[in-house]
């Protein structure tokens, strides 16, 4: 059984493979089961049509050819019970559907199986023999083990195309491909792969007589690369600070160093084509780099890779600089990285979509900066067969979606259309208070952590930062940055704001979010050693992040300081502990600092209780409803398998959100909150319903919520909440409150909702 298991495992490339794959499997469940059939029947979803793809002990012409429709026979009864049926006399079952001419009348004893993955019924595996018979626990067990080994198998094959004519005489329409949400927004462009997904694994040895030719060759290359991390960088000149930009300098010195070039040319002089020696080199040092214990030299590789096929995609044509790009391009590519933006002028680029990477992700972060929708972590994504195709990039749901029907992708059309009017409309509103039709006053923030962050939020009327990502210009570094340093940065986003409070959060990595230079590796990251538990374990960190908090803050005092992943009221006490000694070291050195505002985010479940506790301990509460949400609903928001089941919108959550700032007020502390479910127009009804009156969101859905609070009454959003209470499914609580909007004569358009962008 096991080599059946490992057979099956093994990469599927071509529909030959799989065909292959499934002639293997009937073969060897036959003599494994000792049965006189074994049969495969491939689930066709255009045609709705169960069709006779494998088997062993029929003719050999009926594969292909043979087909069940939904509702006909045992097959179609597995299918849509979704379990195993085992029968001793298949034909004595009311559900049997004798197909003439196939010698299935010699058969009795019948075990089949459906194959599924990811809830999706992919087909049906079948054996039977003459005998009447039933199969022992034990082959059931057994074919249901093989069923899910091989689910995943055609899965593979059916989202890479190989299910398409070969199999069933027709392109699969209307594919769907799941990752992760790195930025919000849709849409619809040409699948493209630059420069930086060049195959260095493609290229091979060979000799060459011109070798001051191929060394010119690599030498123009190499100058042309170096000259593309340039205009980017200085592309970004002015949106970006210099520890923002340092991720392009990495590539400048990388391509500056004499020893990789030199290690080239030398190769190249031993009489091997610019192209082999460049892959050769590159090879040499990833796997060099790879094999380090430094996890920051590890993370190299990935940019000598990236380096090594932008200037293997110079060396492969004369000109790829210019003209090769489509109107609108949906970057997509192995592991993205931001010197992917060297490629194309940004008004070309329609999304970005990564094989690898996570929304926290140097690319992804970008993305969000430059308000360009991207999914990262695309599991199953055949983008080698796509690239020219027209891709629809949903960046609200993390799916990536081609051959798209007219109707589906007129759809997506509507969702982009609408979201243009909308941001063209919304201008009008930026001076305007975000204050509902009966007097109800809330305060819009604004989450920032680049400097185009705040660039944007200035724009849209940011009345404030409610989340500053302090993690961010940490990991856009290759080190600790110094305390000077880091009182440059936030000197510049307290000054900039001004007299306007900016909440910073202290450092807040693990889970997700890493340091190359400062490894946490854990089995389970989300609940192991991250925020405070990691900063209070690393005084020495964590007083030189304070220090430059409190020093920045000089005859501002406009500085609200946020702990992270806090458990324990013992943890804000030995924070405040720091934070006082910190406040004292920089008096004595003659620093005239103020004590900030000190708050505490609630994003544990255990928080949710102890809201009364904590108000004894911290002047403010911040709801980390992303993590909070991820923990109610034990969902990895990160893994593409479980994503589609993170929903803010449960009543789980809805309920912990509502005893959160009802014990608030209570305790008479502010509190703010954070997360998707703020800057989700929808969510702001229900949020300002509750109680909620500081909102702080990306800047993209500042306006978008302006709008909304605007346009409506919240004694009317008090009535809907009480309403929406009631319901048990999340879907449901979304449908029931824009049907609501609707029957109050409200535009789902005019208050930034698109009606579309959160559907399945």
């Amino acid at each position: 059984m096991l080599n059946i298991l490992q057979r099956i495992s093994q990469d599927i490339s071509s529909a030959r493979d799989l065909r292959a794959t499934l002639d293997m499997v009937v073969l060897s469940l036959l003599e494994m089961m000792v049965s006189d059939a074994c049969s495969i029947f491939l689930w066709d979803s255009e045609s709705r049509r169960f069709v006779l793809s494998a088997n062993q002990g029929f003719a050999a012409h009926n594969i292909g050819n043979l087909s069940l429709n939904a509702g006909e026979g045992i097959i179609a009864l597995v299918g849509k019970r979704e379990e195993p049926i085992n029968l001793a006399d298949a034909a004595h079952h009311p559900s049997f559907h004798f197909v003439q001419g196939i010698g299935e009348e010699a058969y009795h004893g019948m075990l089949a199986v459906p194959i599924i993955h990811q809830r999706k019924l992919l087909g049906v595996i079948m054996v039977q023999k003459k005998a009447k018979i039933a199969y022992a626990s034990a082959d059931e067990a057994l074919l249901v083990t093989i069923s899910a080994q091989l689910s995943a198998a055609i899965a593979h094959a059916k989202a890479s195309g190989y299910l398409g004519r070969d199999f069933f005489g027709h392109t699969l329409l209307n594919n769907i491909y799941r990752g992760v949400v790195g930025s919000s927004g849709v849409a619809i462009g040409t699948a493209y792969m630059g420069k930086a997904n060049a195959n260095l694994d493609s290229i091979g040895h060979r000799d060459t007589d011109d070798i001051d030719g191929e060394i010119t060759l690599f030498e123009t290359a190499l100058a042309n690369v170096r000259l593309d991390m340039t205009e980017v960088g200085n592309h970004f000149a002015r949106d970006l600070r210099p520890e923002e930009r340092a991720i392009f300098d990495v590539y400048l010195r990388m391509l500056d160093d004499a020893a990789l070039g030199q290690e080239v040319i030398q190769e190249i002089a031993k009489g091997q084509w610019a192209q082999g020696a460049l892959a050769t080199v590159v090879k040499r040092y990833s796997k060099h780099f790879e094999s380090m214990e430094d996890p920051y030299i590890r993370e190299r590789a990935t940019d000598i890779r990236d380096m090594g096929r932008r200037i293997l995609s110079y060396l492969q044509a004369e000109d790829t600089h210019i003209g090769t790009f489509p109107e609108r391009a949906v970057i997509i590519g192995e592991e993205l990285t931001p010197a992917i933006l060297a490629e194309i002028p940004e008004n070309h680029i329609a999304a970005l979509v990564s094989i690898k990477g996570s929304a926290n992700s140097h690319i992804a972060i970008f993305a969000r900066a430059m308000g360009i929708p991207t999914v990262m972590g695309v599991t199953d994504f055949p983008y080698q067969n796509l690239l020219g195709q027209e891709l629809v990039v949903d960046g609200y749901r993390g799916k990536v979606l081609s051959n798209l029907t007219n109707e589906k992708k007129q759809h997506y059309r509507d969702i982009i259309a609408e979201e243009r009017a909308l941001v063209q409309g919304l201008d009008n509103l930026i001076p305007k208070p975000c204050t509902t039709l009966d007097g109800v006053t809330h305060q819009l923030l604004v989450n920032t952590g680049l400097m185009t962050d705040v660039v944007r939020a200035l724009d849209r009327g940011a009345e404030g930062v409610g989340l500053y990502r302090t993690e961010i210009p940490f990991m856009m570094r290759d080190r600790f940055p110094s305390e000077f340093e880091q009182t440059e940065i936030y000197r510049q986003q307290l000054k900039i704001f001004h007299p306007r409070d900016v909440v910073m959060r202290t450092l807040d990595i693990g889970g997700d979010k890493a340091l190359s230079y400062f490894p946490i590796n854990e089995q389970n990251p989300f609940l192991g050693w991250r925020g405070i538990r990691v900063t209070l374990d690393h005084p020495e960190i964590f007083m030189v992040q304070l220090r430059a908090m409190l020093r920045a803050s000089e005859g501002l005092n406009n500085l609200k300081i946020l702990l992270p992943m806090v458990t324990n009221n013992s943890e804000i006490d030995e924070a405040m502990h720091l934070l006082y000694r910190a406040m004292h070291e920089l008096q004595e050195e003659g620093i005239e600092v103020q004590q900030p505002k000190v708050g505490m985010m609630v994003e544990i479940p255990a928080n949710v209780y102890q809201i009364a506790s904590v108000a004894h301990h911290v002047d403010f509460l911040s709801v980390g409803s992303n993590d909070l949400t991820q923990y109610l609903l034990a969902v990895d928001r990160t893994n593409p398998r479980v994503a589609g089941m993170f929903d803010s919108f449960h009543p789980g959550v809805l309920r912990a959100l509502q005893l959160i700032v009802d014990e608030a007020k209570a305790a008479d502390i502010e509190v703010s909150i954070c997360g998707e479910i703020a800057g989700d127009p929808i969510g702001a009804i229900i949020l300002s319903a509750m109680g909620y009156r500081n909102l702080s969101m990306s800047s993209t859905s500042l306006l978008k919520v302006k709008s909304v609070l605007r346009q409506i009454s919240h004694s009317w959003a008090v009535e809907l909440l009480r309403d929406v209470t009631k319901l048990d499914d999340p879907r449901v609580v979304r449908a029931t409150i824009e049907l609501a909007l609707q029957s109050q004569d409200i535009s789902l358009s005019k208050l930034g909702i698109s009606k579309f962008a959160h559907d399945g």
